[in-house]
């Protein structure tokens, strides 16, 4: 059995930024891109999504259909617990022990979408195998910060670089 990756997926703006201070990404919408980015090829990797809880209500907040991630295993890591529903999962405990038990199970790779805390939980326990960043040609100043600080390192191996219109596609693939 091949143990599943935890993947990193998302976008962000030139200089570090996942959304602006008010949660808004009019600032990615506005890029031409070519089709959806690569998004339906990767979303056929994963067959689990993990958020924070701001990124659900932003979720929820967009007044869609239906839920973009319905068929899959959904968990929301939330501080203040909520009753779990046909779409979602709330958790909060070790972001650690559940990567570690999701990650044991067969299936197809783990979505690490966001947000900035989120993220920023995975990287410092060293949980993400790899990242999928897609940089938008824009610079928004200041905002949710893709990376927070910390007080490692972490070195990456560049496994492949995509082009989608304006957009640039990093792939990399941590080293353990």
């Amino acid at each position: 059995m091949t143990k599943r990756k935890l993947v990193l997926f998302i976008a962000t703006s030139l200089d570090g930024y996942i959304a602006t201070e008010d949660d808004s990404l009019e600032w990615l919408f506005k890029v031409d891109g070519e089709g959806d980015n690569g998004y339906s090829e990767f979303y056929e990797t994963v067959d689990t999504v993990i958020m924070g809880r701001r990124t659900y209500d932003w979720l929820l907040e967009q007044e869609l259909e239906s839920f973009p991630y319905e068929g899959k295993e959904c968990y929301v890591f939330s501080r203040k617990l909520s009753e779990d529903n046909e779409n979602v999962q709330f958790f909060s405990g070790d972001v650690g022990a559940l990567t570690n038990q999701l990650k044991n199970k067969e299936g197809k790779n783990i979505w690490v979408m966001g947000g900035g805390d989120l993220i920023h939980s995975f990287i410092k326990e060293r949980l993400v195998d790899e990242l999928i960043v897609t940089v938008s040609p824009v610079l928004i100043g200041k905002g949710i910060p893709l990376f927070k600080e910390f007080d490692f390192e972490i070195e990456l191996t560049l496994k492949s670089i995509n082009r989608f219109n304006q957009f640039a596609e990093l792939h990399y693939e941590v080293k353990k």
